[in-house]
């Protein structure tokens, strides 16, 4: 027990310690503590008034700051919703990839990078027979002419469809033989083309030394060019030949660079003249001889009869049966009679001329017409003496088939209607295609075998680049027969499309703003 009282008393003293101790501390944190927790608690009060200075300063130009924000961002939401309509008109109107260019409907219609060609976007093919496949196909395959089994003796011969130069026939078409006088059908078209029937032509010596056949004319004498021509063509004088190319050109070399040129515009590849008469002859840096083939003798001829603007002096010429003159001053007299014996053999004969030398052998281009369909006939290499008349049998059998087999037949296809075409960037999504034909000229009558078909080909585009312009042609309407064309006829647009660019949005976007 006693014990336990000194114990408790102990306690007691510890704990009324402790409580001096607290209370002690207390009265000193009241009085502000000790010198040196004073001046700390300077020192720390002094730092808190500085951060708040720093931060009222700061407090300010954020205000400020806040609101120069808030006048940007005011800004910005309004060109945003400017920028919202803007961008939803041009979601509604402005095709993906457009380049933001602006240009109207004047300019041509471009196909895009992609397509077929750098001018045009890819092509739809259609024959005929066949539906729109969509695909590009430039091509026909060639049909192959008719093997009739004619027994001919020209080496080379060609019938040809002097409307259309379309070769209906031919045996060794292509290659060069010497023509002999069927050279002078040349000489005359261009004499009538460039010369006048009155002109007065003086005979040179040169002209006056030419060989048989000749009419005799003698140096220093002058005639009318139109009577020149009657000895030329009915009777094949090779000394008036001469002198017809020296009176047009000056020389005969002159003329001959004539002949050549007229021969080049008709479309011959494979002909060159050197004299104006035939005879044979070589000239140039190789020496090329004087020399045609049969296609393009036939293309000489089809040209002198069906598209010279003397076509009609040409044919009645070498059809004269026969013709009389003089020289100017009288003291000569002529008589020519038409050498060209297939005029009788024929009632079909239309015109023609004969050529014979040793290189050449028997030669003839002619012509046979009835009911408007006109022929070409010729021939190279055609016998040797004593065998003048193989031309006559080769000239029938030709003309006779091509009478008795071809006949007209229109093949224009009327009321031909096309998809539209999409146009690419364009304020319209589609223009319209047409065939741009004239409806009276509509049509296309071809000389045409039985069991003979032509075929069209109708290329189009199905996209177009704006800006598009109404008739400008993308397209084209071919007819074929057997793998030759024939004609080609334009399909064009048929609307203005302009091209969208972002200044026509922002036309728009305006409208529908100022709309509300």
């Amino acid at each position: 027990m006693k014990h336990q009282t000194a114990y408790s008393l102990v306690k007691w003293k510890q704990g009324a310690a402790q409580v001096r101790r607290r209370e002690g501390e207390r009265g000193r944190l009241r009085k502000g503590g000790t010198k040196p927790e004073k001046k700390n608690r300077e020192e720390q009060r002094k730092v808190l008034k500085g951060r708040k200075e720093k931060e009222s300063n700061a407090g300010g130009r954020q205000g400020k700051i806040r609101v120069k924000a808030f006048g940007r961002k005011a800004e910005q939401g309004f060109l945003g919703m400017l920028g919202g309509i803007f961008l939803a008109v041009s979601v509604t109107l402005l095709p993906a990839g457009q380049d933001g260019k602006s240009e109207t409907a004047g300019g041509s219609a471009l196909a895009s990078p992609e397509t077929v060609s750098s001018e045009r976007a890819s092509f739809s093919a259609e024959p005929a027979s066949q539906s729109l496949s969509g695909i590009l196909d430039e091509t026909l395959p060639a049909q192959a002419k008719p093997e009739e089994d004619f027994k001919l003796y020209a080496q080379s011969a060609v019938l040809m469809d002097a409307g259309t130069g379309r070769i209906l026939y031919e045996k060794d078409g292509k290659t060069k033989r010497p023509m002999a006088s069927t050279t002078k059908i040349m000489t005359c078209i261009l004499a009538l083309e460039e010369g006048s029937p009155e002109d007065l032509v003086t005979v040179s010596s040169y002209a006056a030394s030419m060989p048989d056949v000749q009419l005799n004319i003698r140096e220093g004498e002058q005639y009318y060019l139109k009577d020149l021509l009657y000895s030329l063509m009915l009777e094949s004088h090779n000394d008036t030949a001469v002198a017809v190319a020296e009176h047009i050109a000056g020389s005969v070399e002159e003329f001959a660079v004539l002949m050549n040129q007229k021969a080049r515009d008709i479309g011959c590849t494979d002909t060159w003249f050197v004299t104006p008469n035939g005879l044979d002859g070589a000239d140039g840096p190789q020496q090329t001889p004087h020399s045609t083939t049969a296609e393009d003798l036939a293309r000489i001829m089809s040209y002198c009869i069906t598209q010279s603007p003397k076509r009609e002096e040409f044919i009645e010429l070498t059809r004269t049966a026969s013709h009389s003159f003089a020289d100017r001053e009288g003291k000569r007299s002529f008589y020519c009679a038409n050498h060209n014996a297939f005029l009788t053999m024929m009632p079909e004969a239309l015109t023609g001329k004969t050529g014979f030398t040793g290189a050449a052998g028997y030669c003839y281009v002619g012509a046979v017409q009835d009911e408007g369909r006109t022929f070409v006939v010729s021939l190279l290499g055609c016998g040797w003496p004593p065998h003048k008349t193989y031309k006559w049998s080769d000239m029938k059998t030709l003309s006779s088939y091509a009478l008795r087999e071809y006949g007209w037949r229109e093949v224009f296809e009327s009321g031909k209607t096309f998809p539209d075409a999409a146009v690419k960037d364009g304020v319209a999504e589609k223009t319209g295609l047409v065939l741009a034909v004239p409806k009276e000229e509509q049509t296309l009558r071809v000389l045409m075998r039985e069991g003979e078909e032509a075929d069209i080909r109708y290329r189009y585009p199905s996209e177009l680049e704006a800006p598009v312009a109404a008739g400008t042609p993308v397209g084209s309407a071919d007819y074929y027969i057997e793998g030759e064309l024939l004609k080609s006829y334009p399909i064009c647009t048929r609307d203005n499309v302009e091209r969208i660019s972002y200044l026509y949005c922002l036309r728009q976007c305006v409208r529908q703003i100022f709309s509300f």
